[in-house]
């Protein structure tokens, strides 16, 4: 009997199709992420100059080699902000300046743990270009960015010029469920918040441009595919935020999830936890299984605290690997609630870096000055504090002699400055807590954590009170008819855009709804938070005229605060903000008779009390040893993991 050909061929194509089916095979590949370490190779807290548990790559290593003996195959990727964040950085980028051919003490750390590539974080621009392609050249592995590019008059060309390499295709051989080795081609592709142009402008204008995190996966991830990638990791430093996102979005995790060919993210940049119970009320998030529309995702909070972990199920019964299933989770070093470790430290890391340690131990406790008070910030987000003061003071001395002899010396100084460490999300050991007595340059990095560089704005009275109104924006709303005790700090704010304004005074109503929202939109016209405003006692008007010291995140546009742009710049000054602390605090100790500084805030500022209410905020339970200086603060109660309860009371 003869088969009609029509038959014969939907008998072969069956016959194939049975035949792939079953010779289909499972792999299992575990993929690893390291993200936000900022320079915390070593657990080592250079600020109180003592060891610790709570974080380090050194202790997350222990992670990286466990998680790695649990199964035949993985990769490994670091998703930046890795070469800024503490002395250590400081040192190599500033004090020791790394030479060409010499290897950053992150890579030589890190290279023997056989890394597959990284991304390139926002803070990995901070000490300019040069700096950065001198350091990524000591990398084992590739780097990726896919929207940087050059400013070479081709950027908004067909074909641009990427300042850094745009994606990798990595071949790698694995064993399947049966362990036979099987050939996959993994295409790793990453981005950066387009903001760092704002952020850094001094290091990058005129030199590179930005475009969109999700238009340049749209475009490269097709591409990828194209190239044979059969599994496409994206590793954007960028976080994760509810709502509509849109271009040029710093926080684009959401959207990228949405991009077709994109298997897994790894994503950072935020310094949260996902997947976390902070994360279940998000839309398209699957919290049990680690899921962001579908997508297997991680982000393991910083400085090393936690391992990110997305192992993914591939099959290739269609002829190529596909996912078929996915479970990601973060893995910590510390337990907070029983605080204990959960990982010891791996020696490997001093003994490849103790010199470069040594030699921060050494730059970080050269004296500086005596303070005849404590310093600290637990208090910084209600209260008028020294930690904020005493870097006010000093800059507005280094602006007031900047514009001496200038068309701007006719200007009153004021100076905006905020709380960078500020517990929450970062720990509740997170705060600055000098005692009275030496200041030394670790007390300098500590009271500034970032290599800012000191800038200074003219504004109008006006534009003061605006500023003011979106700092507040800090606050919950308090209702005068609601409960005596109500939640004052609104968490989702950081404290690094919480500026207090020295050299006037005012009062914050926190009754008031917050007049601006976090993008710097007006949301609540009508809503005036900030009274009272006064210069040398009297009511500021709108056309008054200021020069207000701030440093370059904020003078560029960091932080979204209405009205502040670099046309309003006056100094451009090229020394960071801590280096006119360092000054200052030298200056006013050889100038005090009793060689000290008092650092005591000079209480400019102040919550409006709202009769009958008491609001409430968590700091940590350090703070009660600082009390009896706050008669205005009340412990409600410790809550035995490092944080308290306080209450302001009338």
């Amino acid at each position: 009997m003869t088969f009609p050909s029509s038959l014969r061929l939907a008998s072969a194509l069956l016959l194939a199709a049975l035949g792939t089916a079953a010779n289909a095979e499972q792999l299992k590949l575990r993929i690893l992420e390291t993200t936000d370490v900022h320079i915390n190779l070593l657990s080592y807290d250079y600020y109180q100059d003592k060891p610790t548990d709570q974080y380090g790559l050194a202790r997350a290593i222990s992670l990286i080699k466990a998680a790695r003996s649990e199964t035949p195959n993985s990769l490994l990727f670091d998703n930046g902000d890795l070469l800024q964040g503490n002395p250590l950085g400081d040192v190599v980028a500033r004090v020791a300046p790394l030479q060409p051919g010499q290897t950053h003490p992150a890579y030589k750390v890190m290279n023997p743990l056989g890394y597959d590539a990284a991304n390139l974080g926002n803070h990995e621009f901070n000490y300019g270009l040069d700096f950065l392609r001198r350091s990524i050249a000591g990398a084992a592995f590739p780097y990726v960015n896919a929207n940087v590019l050059l400013a070479d008059g081709k950027q908004d060309s067909a074909t641009p010029t990427h300042a850094f390499t745009p994606y990798v295709l990595l071949d790698r051989r694995f064993k399947d469920a049966s362990g036979k080795e099987q050939k996959l081609r993994v295409g790793v592709i990453g981005f950066v918040p387009p903001q760092i142009m704002q952020w850094d402008k001094a290091n990058l204008d005129g030199k590179v441009v930005t475009r969109d995190m999700v238009d340049m996966a749209q475009r490269y991830v097709p591409e990828m595919r194209a190239k044979g990638a059969q599994l496409v990791i994206a590793i954007p430093h960028s976080g994760f935020e509810k709502g509509e996102i849109g271009s040029f979005a710093e926080n684009a995790v959401s959207r990228l999830a949405e991009v077709p060919g994109v298997d897994a993210i790894l994503f950072g940049h935020a310094h949260a936890e996902f997947p976390g119970k902070a994360f279940a009320d998000y839309p398209k998030v699957d919290i049990a299984r680690g899921t962001i529309n579908g997508v297997p995702a991680v982000m393991p909070g910083r400085w090393g605290d936690h391992l990110g972990v997305i192992d993914l199920t591939l099959d290739n019964s269609s002829g190529s690997w596909k996912v078929v299933g996915s479970q990601a989770a973060i893995r910590p070093i510390f337990d907070r609630a029983a605080k204990q470790s959960l990982a010891t430290e791996d020696p490997m890391v001093m003994q490849l870096i103790g010199a470069e340690h040594q030699r921060t131990l050494d730059y970080v406790r050269n004296k500086v000055a005596l303070s005849s008070a404590p310093i600290y910030s637990y208090f910084a987000q209600v209260a008028d504090d020294p930690s904020i003061q005493i870097v006010s003071n000093a800059q507005i001395a280094y602006v007031k002699r900047a514009m001496q002899g200038t068309d701007y010396e006719k200007y009153p100084v004021l100076s905006a400055a905020a709380p960078f460490k500020a517990g929450g999300r970062q720990g509740w050991n997170y705060y600055t807590d000098i005692p009275a007595g030496p200041l030394a340059i670790k007390h300098m990095a500590d009271l500034y954590i970032y290599p800012n560089t000191l800038k200074a704005m003219l504004i109008t009275g006006a534009e003061v009170r605006e500023w003011l109104e979106m700092s507040a924006g800090q606050f919950l709303r308090i209702d005068p008819k609601g409960p005596a005790r109500q939640p004052l700090i609104n968490d989702a704010f950081p404290s690094y855009n919480f500026d207090v304004i020295d050299g006037v005074q005012y009062e914050i109503d926190v009754s008031q709804s917050a007049r601006y929202d976090a993008k710097g939109q007006l949301a609540n016209p009508d809503a005036h938070r900030i009274r009272k405003l006064l210069f040398e006692g009297k009511p500021i008007v709108d056309t008054a005229r200021f020069v207000v010291a701030t440093n370059n995140y904020r003078a560029f546009g960091g932080g979204n605060f209405p009205g502040l742009k670099a046309d309003k710049v006056v100094l451009d000054a090229p020394d960071e903000n801590r280096q006119a602390l360092v000054e200052y605090l030298r200056m006013s100790d050889k100038l005090a008779a009793d060689h000290t500084v008092n650092p005591t805030a000079d209480g400019n500022w102040r919550i409006a009390r709202i009769p009958g209410v008491h609001p409430t905020f968590l700091s940590g339970s350090a703070a009660s040893r600082f009390l009896g200086q706050h008669s205005e603060i009340r412990l409600v109660q410790d809550n035995g993991d490092g944080s308290a309860l306080y209450e302001l009371v009338d």
